[in-house]
């Protein structure tokens, strides 16, 4: 006769040792014991008796029972020993719990570190412990969906952080591209958070590029009375007109001065291309004047504070507004637009020159894209001009508009 739940409720152990059993058919048992009241299911797999462990009441009600009964007999029927399936479960279960998002992501921190600078590392580290970790970092990693991530994005949106949360998915992407290949997830579930996102709005660096007020900021960069570290990265930056970054984590061990080549690793480039900076003589001759003051360390332009780091992002910026250059006016990354303006629209240099030297993708006629050695005579001569050009705007000097040698 089957069990009714009013019965199950009821049920009292009788005192023996090993308890007293209610069927309720089809296998399905209550198993009353003076510990409790245990759901077992008797059946018979490969020629021998079995038993499944349902759970306990009341945690699972005699309709629960009922269900794991028929999702077990339905296993039976395709051949298949329930309990063999549960244990299997169950290894599943452990093994995605062992695999939350934040024990596979800092698995990937600690796989990919070499392919990023301290600093970056360092970055994205902290957007993960504070942005992602306290939504999604416990959960299983196969468990995960789109919605789970852009609940978290959705925190960084309303606190108005447009431009990190575009590279926070991004990160997240990698680390489910890295549980997939390591078979802990089944697909990038950032995929699906296309258009999801407010994208930020566009932002232009601020920049001088008129000749005669590029005079007067070069005469106030060799006026200013920082540090010394500082006043030569400030004269340097519209000389070599690359980005901030690849300023301020230069290395002694990328420049050659006697070559006078500033060869920087594609690692530390926003393209990932190795990139090569002929260097005028002025440039070779700031180089060789900081060259005893931090030549016995790794970085050109070493932190204030510590020789072990490079100097700080904000550095250069910070000394341009002591200078009364406000942050609409000029900025560090706008030396590269004064460079790539003045030397198109006045100094009539190639324009395929300036965007390799500025590191931008340049195609062949092919459509391949050259190697960062290409057009190095000629670009070391534009950079010369360039370089000597920028003297006579800070002196003063009538500079006339030239053509360069075809």
């Amino acid at each position: 006769m089957a069990l009714t739940d009013t019965f199950v409720k009821n049920i009292k152990p009788t005192g023996t040792s090993v308890g007293v059993k209610h069927s309720d058919g089809q296998g399905l048992y209550l198993h009353v014991k003076d510990a409790g009241k245990y759901w077992r299911m008797s059946y018979r797999f490969d020629g021998k008796q079995r038993t499944l462990a349902l759970g306990t009441y009341p945690e699972v009600s005699l309709l629960k029972a009922r269900q794991r009964r028929e999702k077990a007999r339905e296993l039976l029927a395709d051949g298949i020993d329930p309990s063999a399936a549960k244990k299997e479960e169950k290894a599943v279960k452990l093994a995605a719990s062992a695999n939350t998002f934040e024990v596979v992501a800092r698995e990937w921190l600690g796989k990919t570190a070499g392919e990023r600078m301290a600093s970056t590392h360092g970055k994205v580290t902290t957007w993960l412990e504070k942005d992602v970790f306290p939504h999604i970092g416990k959960m299983p990693i196969s468990t995960i969906g789109p919605r789970d991530v852009l609940a978290g994005l959705r925190h960084m949106e309303g606190r108005g952080a447009l431009d990190s949360v575009q590279r926070v998915k991004q990160i997240c992407g990698q680390v489910f591209r890295y549980a997939v290949a390591s078979g802990s997830a089944e697909r990038d579930v950032t995929q699906d958070l296309k258009g999801a996102l407010a994208k930020p709005v566009a932002r232009h660096f601020a920049a001088i590029t008129e000749p005669k007020k590029a005079g007067d900021l070069l005469r106030s960069i060799f006026a200013y009375q920082g540090h010394p570290y500082t006043v030569a990265a400030l004269k340097l930056s519209p000389l070599v007109f690359v980005r901030p970054g690849e300023l301020r984590t230069a290395e002694w061990a990328e420049i050659d001065l006697d070559a006078a080549e500033w060869r920087i690793p594609g690692s530390k480039m926003k393209m990932k291309v190795d990139h090569m900076v002929p260097l005028s003589t002025q440039a070779v001759e700031i180089l060789r004047t900081v060259q005893p003051l931090t030549g016995h360390g790794k970085y050109v332009f070493p932190g204030l504070r510590t020789g072990e780091r490079p100097m700080s992002e904000n550095t250069i910026n910070a000394a341009l507004r002591g200078m009364g250059y406000a942050e609409n006016v000029h900025s560090a990354h706008g030396f590269r637009a004064m460079a790539r303006t003045i030397m198109d629209e006045v100094l009539d240099e190639r324009v395929d020159l300036i965007e390799h030297q500025l590191a931008h993708a340049v195609k062949d006629p092919n459509g391949r894209a050259y190697n960062r050695t290409a057009h190095l005579p000629a670009r070391r001569e534009m950079m010369q001009r360039w370089a000597d050009y920028l003297d006579r705007l800070r002196i003063g000097a009538e500079v006339l508009p030239f053509k360069a040698a075809s």
